[in-house]
């Protein structure tokens, strides 16, 4: 909402943002309970819930959802949180910034059908920002308690038959900012992490308290608004300045056929022979890029107490080629669409034998006018790289919606700069504590 009302105030303003979360821990059989207990009631409760990476539902899995021991652990672990103003020095838990009111006023006070308050806040004072910690159980799916973001100290216990329901449970929220799992079973996490939908993903820890560098912070989904990347990561100034394009020293060799059959047609376009030598050295950067930059997961910090590190998943992100476009942005961004592969590419008009060979590359292409494009957009909203001038965007336009990221700077040779808005950045934390690495787990 807080992003709608920035657009509402200029529709093309370019809006880079990190906005909600409705972020879930599971807990399996395999966890450390004692451990898994502290780190809920820290995630939902410090700050008084009032931090988008809060976790404001926990998802018991199995026999864990029947653990009367689990839910005395997590009741000890949330009622001995001391809840005072920061004028008190013991103080672990403050007030809210303002009485609530609204949404979050309805999750401290209200119930639906078959839930039971496990721990009934309270308001504690006359200001009516400082209240006790709320939990629920017996939540449903698609219940208000899964489903709104709260920004309060409300927690939400689920319970799930086994893993799999879990994950499924944990993804079907419109966010995807943070996400986690207690468990010791290498398997289980293995699982969560190759379905887990957020872009920070923490095991064995608190899901709050990201560190520049070692979990740069950022979310999927609705989570994250516009063209930007994780705040501390590697890539988060390039969606904050502009590029001149200049020369790269990618030696790549470029050995596919796909590719090469592109570069040869672009050899018979009316290019000069600096944009043909360009396009070959784009391409090299762009499979530079994916065999070295975004394939692979990295761990720049290299501790041993927490492994911490960086990986890429494919986006939704389409091409749209503009009539005023030139030729050669024409050819330099479907290049990096050849070099992806599986990349949708919109167009007013192509030649006829250059769609027949992307198609036979791979590359669904679509010839179509502005409106059509654009309300393609609107019933599907992505990120989209636009080479060309993008129509006039006013308030009912589908590219002013906070839904739709787009990547409109101009073309480079960097492999990086173009690819980014094709891939989706994940930060996974994980901790080594005491009880040992769950076995098999490792960084790769």
């Amino acid at each position: 909402e807080t992003a709608e009302l920035f657009r509402s105030f200029k529709p093309d303003l370019r809006l880079l943002a990190e906005t909600s979360g409705k972020n879930a821990i599971i807990v399996t059989p395999h966890a450390y309970l004692d451990l898994a207990a502290n780190d809920i009631a820290y995630s939902a409760f410090g700050h008084a819930g009032q931090k988008c990476s809060a976790s404001s539902i926990v998802i018991l899995v199995g026999s864990v959802a029947k653990s009367r021991r689990f839910r005395r652990q997590l009741m000890d672990a949330v009622s001995s949180l001391k809840v005072a103003h920061p004028t008190d020095p013991t103080a672990q838990m403050g007030p809210m910034i303002n009485p609530p009111e609204g949404k979050l006023l309805a999750g401290l006070t209200t119930l639906e059908r078959g839930e039971k308050w496990l721990m009934k806040p309270e308001q504690l004072d006359d200001s009516g920002k400082l209240w006790s910690p709320g939990v629920i159980e017996h939540v449903r799916p698609g219940a208000r308690s899964h489903m709104v973001e709260y920004f309060g100290p409300v927690l939400a216990i689920m319970t799930a038959p086994n893993l799999k329901a879990a994950i499924a449970l944990q993804n079907s929220v419109d966010y995807g900012l943070t996400a986690g799992i207690h468990s010791l079973n290498s398997q289980e996490i293995t699982d969560w992490l190759a379905r887990v939908q957020a872009g920070n993903a923490y095991v064995n820890r608190g899901i709050t308290g990201a560190i520049v560098q070692r979990q740069p912070f950022g979310g999927w989904k609705k989570s994250a608004v516009g063209p930007g990347a994780k705040a501390g990561g590697p890539n988060y100034l390039f969606g904050l300045t502009d590029w001149v394009a200049e020369e790269n020293g990618a030696l790549e060799p470029v050995e596919t056929i796909e590719m090469n059959a592109l570069l040869a047609q672009a050899a018979m376009a009316e290019l000069t022979d600096g944009e043909l030598a360009s396009l070959l050295r784009s391409a090299q950067s762009d499979i530079a890029a994916l065999r070295h930059y975004f394939s692979g997961m990295r761990d720049e910090t290299g501790l041993e107490a927490e492994w911490n590190y960086l990986r890429y998943f494919r986006s939704d992100c389409t091409i749209r080629i503009q009539s005023d476009a030139t030729a050669y942005e024409t050819w330099r961004v479907l290049i990096t669409a050849t070099a992806l592969g599986g990349v949708s590419v919109s167009a007013r008009e192509l030649p006829a034998k250059l769609v027949g060979l992307l198609t036979r590359n791979g590359i669904e292409t679509r010839l179509e006018s502005d409106e059509s494009w654009l309300e393609s957009v609107r019933s599907r909203p992505r990120r989209v790289r636009v080479v060309g001038n993008l129509p006039e965007i006013t308030a009912d336009s589908p590219l002013a919606s906070v839904d739709v990221a787009i990547y409109d700077g101009p073309v480079t040779e960097s492999g990086i700069i173009e690819g980014l808005p094709f891939f989706k950045e994940q930060a996974v934390s994980v901790t080594t504590h005491r009880l040992e690495t769950p076995q098999g787990t490792s960084k790769q």
